[in-house]
Formats: structure tokens, sequence, C-alpha cells
């Protein structure tokens, strides 16, 4: 499957996944040969409760997360024909079918277990001209440290990265906000190939909650390879004392990447959310997206 998914034939009917997961076991969100991935997971169901109905339909997903990062937020969409669809209808006994996404969602969490790291939280029939992921106009996304100072709680191991250090978050918080704004992100983004590393930081800044533990609260247009966990490990570093914010800025407008900082682990990172326009607005929007992205 392309990274731009199933065309949006106007034979199928487009659905919409909300999905949630625990990333620690999982490979990351794209399907991969021998590994466990959410895609993988995702669409070996999809095969499943399809295979009586033609060809098992793909996922095209709004933002893809790296091994390890879990997602609240997440969101996907698929094409139905009107066999599968028809097939969701199909009246199970002595009541009527009259929701395929709730039906959908119903399934897939079925075949994923009855604990599972996976779970559909919503499922429901797009509206006109959406694209999980060109349709989309930000992300969100919550990095979680527990320092010296914070609770450490065991029950949140997998998803709190744990320092033994004391960090100023009031510095932490001022050096995110210098960071704001429509900026060439090349310092704090892993090259790929043919893509841009032009994004548009609409927010970014840090609280410590009740029990300690420091928040980094996150949301772009969109954002590039490790571009979230690259912002958090400068941040911590300025909340170290080691970098300064205006040392932060120089960086970002260097445009190259640096080893200055580290880049903080996965487990830490969520996706929270992902914002669409209303529906008039989607397919404009997706057309939008898929321009190439320029200062």
């Amino acid at each position: 499957m392309s990274d731009l998914g199933p065309a949006n034939d106007p034979s199928t009917t487009r659905f919409r996944l909300d999905i949630a997961y625990q990333g620690t076991d999982l490979n990351g969100w794209a399907r991969q040969p021998g590994q466990r991935t959410v895609q993988g997971e995702l669409e070996s169901a999809l095969a499943t409760i399809f295979r009586r109905h033609g060809a098992a339909p793909g996922l095209v997903v709004a933002g893809r997360t790296d091994a390890g990062v879990h997602a609240l937020g997440q969101v996907a969409h698929l094409n139905l024909t009107d066999e599968q669809v028809k097939s969701l209808l199909r009246p199970r006994g002595k009541q009527p079918v009259t929701d395929a996404g709730a039906t959908l969602a119903r399934r897939i969490n079925g075949i994923l277990g009855p604990v599972p790291d996976i779970v559909v939280t919503a499922a429901s029939q797009a509206p006109d001209g959406f694209d999980a992921r060109f349709s989309a106009i930000w992300r969100r996304y919550e990095y979680r440290v527990a320092d010296i100072v914070a609770v450490r709680d065991p029950l949140q191991r997998h998803r709190t990265t744990w320092l033994p250090v004391e960090l100023g978050v009031e510095e932490m918080d001022a050096a995110a906000l210098g960071l704001l704004g429509l900026h060439d992100f090349a310092s704090y983004c892993k090259p790929r190939a043919g893509a841009t590393t032009i994004r548009t930081l609409q927010s970014f800044g840090w609280r410590r909650d009740p029990d300690g533990v420091l928040v980094a609260d996150v949301r772009a247009d969109a954002f590039c390879h490790s571009m979230v966990r690259s912002l958090v490990g400068a941040c911590v570093s300025v909340g170290e004392g080691k970098l300064t914010a205006e040392e932060l800025v120089s960086l970002r407008d260097g445009r190259t990447r640096t080893n200055a900082f580290k880049v903080m682990p996965a487990r830490g990172l969520t996706l929270m959310q992902v914002g669409y326009p209303d529906d008039v607005g989607l397919a404009i929007r997706a057309e939008q997206t898929r321009a190439l992205r320029t200062l």
C-alpha cells in the first residue's frame, strides 16, 4: 500500500476510525514484514472481517508514530465497497443493524482480543472530502518527564521518561515559547529523502502536574520524523542548564542536524488528538496539504 493509501473511489464508502494504543510492544504504526505494528494488526483484523467480501481494505493514517510511541487520538480512514458495507449491516439476531461504523468497531475490537494494546474507540462514515492524513489541520502530542522531584509511579512507567536530575520547568516553558511559528525544523528532525522539514509549530508549553511530572504539550500542522522528541530533548537540556532558550533558536535557524541535545525516548510520547476543519473545508484542506511547504 502506498503512503497515499486507497483512492476515494466514488463506488466505495469512506469510514473514519478513531484509535488508541499503547506502543510499548508495537514497532510503530506502519506495516513491516515480521514486525508487530498498529497498521499490521488492524489490517489483519479487517482482512478477517471481510475475507468473504472482496479485497481487504487498507488504512490511511493521520500521522505515523514510531516504535514505542502511544496514542489516545489517532485517526485513520478506509474505503469499503457496497458489498462490505452490506455485510456490516446484516442482522445477527432479531434486532436490525443500522450503524455500520459501530459494527465495524465492535468486530475489529473483538478480533484484537479482550485485553488489547490497540483499541478502535469509534468508527463512523466519513463526511465527503475527508482524508485522515491530508485533511488534518493539526496534531497534538504530550510528552511526560519525571525528574528527581516528581513522584515515580510504576503504573506510569511505560508512558513516562524518568531522569535523575531536577529540571527547571519555567526555563523549559520559556524556551518552548521561543520556537513557535513557521520555520524549517531540519535541526530538530531526522531527514527523509524528498520530505520537507518546514512546519508550523502552533503551540508548545510545559507544566508540572500535581504529582510533579513535567508534561510538554506540543501542537503543529504536522511533524517530521522525531521532531517532538527532539524538541522535548532540547528543552530538557535547557531545564538542566546545559543550553539556553536563545541557543535553541540559533540551532533551529541553523537548519543542520545537531548533537547538542539528546532525542528523548519514545515511551514518554503520546499522540493525543488530531484536528480537522468543518465538513465544508475538508477537501480544500486536503488539496492544500498535498502542496509542498515553503517558507
